[in-house]
């Protein structure tokens, strides 16, 4: 759980705030994302807390995503009806019953769910109109899904069919003692990859997306790629940065790291 906790009242809280700050499209988005990155963040660099707040002794819990990029793990909001929609309940039941990367990938559904409700439940509140929420949604859609970023779909459908292989790809070390101008390397290709065509500049940007928040590359952010399972992070989604990175001989992303504690 982030520090700070308080899920549901913070939500509340929030939703107050939104309520007499935001009324465009624009606004609901950003709360939209910033909710979205606290979710992810608990599905990916935060796993192996947000597993152990996860205990299936505890009553019916709730993983919020917070409009400050943090998530809680907590019971849900005891006022009917909430002030806003509620996540998924008892999430924390199905943690021992399942395989590991098949309850989060639940969660992530669930997770999908609720950011939506909740984006479409302010687009009513404010009375958006067609337009409104068809920009809404486009904005939304822009973005890959929790469940797509932690199943690895997204990483899989950012790949782009530029012809490059394993050679072209220089060593995690050599990327991350590279100036933070410098653009991390475009995954390598399978070969039944290779001849599906080129895919143009839009698709191209996409190749560059963090294995943390899914976010997409920006000129001048610092990266760093784990020597286990080679995704590329932004180094502050996991709390790297270019002078610290200089002194890892061989980097494991949160993710790699909880595996191998848990084995």
């Amino acid at each position: 759980m982030d520090e700070g906790g308080g899920g549901a009242a913070a939500a509340a809280a929030a939703a107050a705030s939104m309520h007499h700050n935001a009324r465009s499209a624009e606004d609901v988005f950003r709360d939209f994302r910033a909710r979205r990155a606290g979710i992810v963040k608990a599905l990916t660099t935060d796993v192996e807390k947000f597993y152990q707040q996860c205990d299936p002794e505890k009553e019916n819990l709730c993983l919020y995503g917070l409009p400050n990029e943090t998530w809680d793990v907590t019971l849900p909001a005891e006022e009917v009806p909430p002030e806003l929609p509620e996540p998924a309940l008892g999430i924390n039941f199905a943690r021992d019953g399942m395989i590991e990367k098949d309850w989060l990938s639940l969660v992530a559904v669930h997770s999908d769910a609720w950011l939506l409700s909740v984006a479409f439940y302010f687009g009513a509140r404010f009375g958006f109109d067609k337009e409104a929420r068809r920009r809404l949604f486009t904005m939304i859609n822009g973005l890959p899904t929790v469940y797509e970023v932690v199943t690895g779909i997204a990483k899989k459908q950012s790949k782009v069919s530029n012809g490059s292989n394993k050679s072209n790809k220089p060593s995690s070390k050599s990327s991350r003692q590279s100036n933070s101008n410098s653009k991390p390397a475009k995954p390598a290709q399978p070969k039944d990859e290779e001849d599906s065509g080129q895919e143009g500049a839009e698709d191209e940007d996409q190749a560059y997306m963090c294995g943390a928040c899914g976010e997409t590359y920006a000129n001048g952010e610092f990266w760093i790629c784990c020597d286990i399972c080679e995704k590329w992070f932004h180094g502050k989604c996991v709390r790297i940065t270019p002078a610290k990175a200089e002194h890892i001989k061989q980097y494991k992303c949160p993710g790699c790291s909880s595996k191998r504690s848990r084995e």
